[in-house]
């Protein structure tokens, strides 16, 4: 039997990326392809006045300079815009008229022959700009704040529930209080690969897009909505994502770009953004949170407040889910919970990693941390003291929950009993030392997805589905759970995924592709197994002839009776009795949400981290960091493995480095490059270690897992802020703790 989930199996795609084999969206070349180049504003708000495209078209080998005033048609309807990740509201229509909703946003866009053409073409376009007033500081638009507009996104992030029994009366009547203010800054995705698409224009006029998305079917619905194209006259490919970390789950304005000129011209077109515009589409947005909690003198919680308000666009209403998590891991009785929204000229924040979680936990736990001190219990007993059996947010036990066991050999692994209680306690020369710790949790879901599995005539096994691996491990773990549910070898099994054509997935986000096209490939190999199964009784002196399905496992390419392994036939063998066809099923799988629903279902870690402080300079060093998670059934370690690091490493930077700065003068993003966009490099991160708590869960899906892109980085940011405080004695609730707030 091929048991291989479980093993720590090395990347089946590794190969090709090493190597230069693996294409991405920007590199598939095609005869005559042209080149498009994209014009951002240079204002905030305001409208355009006049655009003089005469010198760059006088240019031998420029096509054709896109503007709003000879643009082809498109939707009139904002539904037709919408995409599987869209908020409420009216979505961003690129070129659509004169209006300037956001600084940078496209209004041009030059095709040529040449890349390097149609760049410099693009610096003889001259725009006049009528300027408006514009709104881009939060914290000077607080008063606008509104309730969000309700809306699909709903379903996966709940608003706040109503109040929970008398949060003033037990705050105020507490003998232990915390108030604090925190505040999160901008923040952008920032992934090696830069947005493009290559849209192939075919001698029928049928479209093969080449696009870089996390939902292949999410860019193919925006496209044939947008430009009223039929399904079959659209391919969109994505065979291998250079990052994402959510920048793909909404088409981004490339896509319109490349397809509308590909349709105008009736040529092949490829339109790739630069850095800088990397910084003009979604982020993480600017958000302020107030909480307070109050707890008994045993260190009992029993008042929780926790409202945030964060910053969205003009167009849509961008929400997370921030303040729900205190609800989810800690049994308060009385808790008060908000959630609004500042909308700015800016254009519509996106989902990044762990969104809405980083931020609100990050905010919650150093609360909580506060609180321990202020009963005088050590940060790790007063979490021990309230955890939580049951989600008391949604009155429902989990489906799993082993954080207890991430909390006993994360402390254990990391040394946590030698810590001192007092702050600046510890020191190595001139650096304070400081433990922190802190509690991460992320939702465990399932979507709906479907696979297609064909046994070939040489007895492979293909696999496919339309689901994206953002570098995540995705084409890895489909191939093992495909191996070990047929019985065989890796090597003899192809997953593909990344094509419109294929069976239909959603977009592949927040932690739910394992757990969704997982189950979709474990169901289609069970039932092409049935199939194969049914063609063997059919064969001459079948020793199947009178069993039973359930009595027969898969197992060295081979079908073979559970209780005596010699009764056997070759996978093969009973491929050759089909005529010479290749065997092929396919299914839908869906999750079973009438079980699923009577449970809570997530992810949870404990982090544990140790800084180094400069006592004169204010630097922070972020020595050692152990994380230990509870996510369900481990499908390959060294993949999940390198999945919680890479979250702790952004949790580091996410702390200490990442911050998109605002010039609310001209309302535009400044540190829009990868030199003045700080984020963590080889010399910040020093040793992480990773521990996966085992954790049985039959109710949460058919494999029993539950994603670990998110739950690695949610809970690094408190963790690191209140080592600093053991380090410093200082609270710093400001992200990201630069140590110009470290020595002021």
């Amino acid at each position: 039997m091929s048991n291989v989930i479980g093993k720590g199996v090395s990347r089946v795609d590794g190969k090709a990326k090493v190597t230069g084999a693996a294409k991405y969206a920007g590199e598939f070349n095609v005869p005559e392809l042209t080149y498009g180049y994209v014009l951002s504003s240079a204002i905030a708000k305001g409208k355009i006045v006049s655009i003089d495209t005469s010198r760059a078209m006088a240019l031998p080998g420029v096509l054709k300079v896109f503007t709003h005033e000879n643009r082809p048609s498109t939707a009139k309807l904002d539904f037709s815009y919408n995409d599987q990740d869209a908020p409420p509201g009216s979505p961003f229509r690129p070129l659509y008229d004169a209006e300037i909703k956001f600084s940078a946003q496209p209004v041009a866009l030059v095709v040529a022959e040449t890349f390097e053409l149609a760049r410099f073409a693009a610096t003889l376009v001259d725009i006049t700009y009528e300027e408006a007033d514009h709104e881009t500081d939060l914290l000077l638009n607080l008063d606008k704040a509104r309730k969000p507009k309700s809306g699909i996104a709903s379903l996966l992030k709940p608003p706040p529930p109503k109040p929970k029994g008398d949060f003033k009366k037990a705050y105020n009547a507490a003998p232990n209080q915390v108030a604090a203010t925190y505040v999160h800054a901008v923040e952008h995705h920032n992934p090696m690969e830069m947005f493009a698409s290559t849209v192939v224009f075919e001698k029928d006029g049928k479209l093969t897009i080449y696009d870089k998305t996390q939902g292949v079917t999410n860019s193919k619905m925006y496209v044939t909505q947008v430009f009223g194209l039929s399904g079959d006259n659209v391919r969109i490919m994505s065979p291998y994502m250079g990052g994402g970390f959510g920048s793909g789950l909404r088409p981004q304005y490339q896509l319109f770009m490349a397809t509308m000129a590909a349709l105008d011209l009736k040529r092949s077109v490829r339109v790739t953004l630069t850095r800088q515009q990397m910084f003009t589409f979604g982020h993480r947005p600017n958000t302020i949170q107030h909480v307070a909690m109050a707890a008994t003198d045993e260190g009992k919680i029993n008042a929780l407040f926790h409202d945030a308000i964060g910053e969205t666009s003009q167009m849509e209403d961008y929400v997370e889910t921030v303040v729900n998590w205190g609800g989810m891991l800690y049994p308060v009785k009385n808790v008060t919970l908000g959630h609004k929204l500042v909308p700015l000229d800016v254009n519509s924040p996106l989902d990044m990693r762990a969104p809405g979680g980083v931020t609100g936990i990050a905010a919650l736990e150093c609360a909580v941390d506060e609180l321990a001190y202020k009963a005088g219990i050590d940060p790790l007993q007063f979490r021990l003291i309230n955890y939580a059996e049951r989600n008391e947010l949604e009155d429902k036990p989990y489906s799993s929950k082993e954080l207890r066991e991430c909390f006993r050999q994360g402390a254990e692994r990391f040394g946590w009993s030698e810590r001192p209680l007092e702050p600046r306690s510890m020191k190595d020369g001139h650096n304070l030392i400081g433990w922190g710790m802190a509690t991460g949790i992320w939702d465990a879901n399932q979507m709906f997805a479907s696979a297609e599995a064909t046994l070939t005539v040489n007895g492979k096994l293909r696999i496919v589905c339309a689901t994206a691996d953002l570098g995540t491990g995705t084409y890895t773990i489909m191939t093992q759970i495909a191996a070990q549910t047929m019985g065989m070898p890796m090597e003899d099994v192809l997953f593909r995924l990344g094509d419109s054509d294929m069976p239909f997935s959603l977009i592949s986000g927040g932690s739910w592709t394992a757990a969704t096209v997982g189950s979709a490939v474990k169901k289609v190999c069970e039932e092409l197994g049935k199939k194969l199964f049914k063609l063997a009784k059919k064969m001459p002196d079948s020793p199947f002839a009178k069993v039973k399905f359930d009595d027969v496992v898969f197992a060295d390419s081979s079908m073979r009776l559970a209780t005596d392994a010699s009764v056997s036939v070759s996978l093969q063998t009973i491929v050759d009795q089909n005529g010479g066809r290749a065997v092929t099923e396919s299914v839908t799988s869906l999750p079973n949400m009438l079980k699923q629903s009577k449970f809570a279902r997530a992810a949870h870690s404990a982090v544990f981290v140790e800084v180094k402080v400069d006592e004169d300079l204010g630097t922070v060093s972020v020595t050692r960091a152990v994380t230990a998670v509870a996510a369900g059934r481990i499908l390959n370690p060294k993949t999940a493995r390198s999945q919680i690091i890479g979250g702790m490493v952004w949790g580091i930077s996410k702390a200490l480095e990442e911050e998109t700065v605002l010039d609310h003068n001209i309302g535009r993003f400044m540190n829009h490059s990868l030199a003045e966009y700080h984020v963590a490099v080889n010399a910040d991160i020093h040793d992480l270690d990773v521990i996966f708590v085992e954790e049985h869960d039959d109710i949460i899906n058919p494999l029993g897992v539950k994603g670990v892109g998110e739950i690695g980085i949610v809970g690094m940011p408190a963790a690191v802020a209140n080592a600093i405080f053991h380090a410093t004695g200082k609270r710093i609730n400001e992200l990201p703790i630069t140590l110009d707030k470290i020595i002021q």
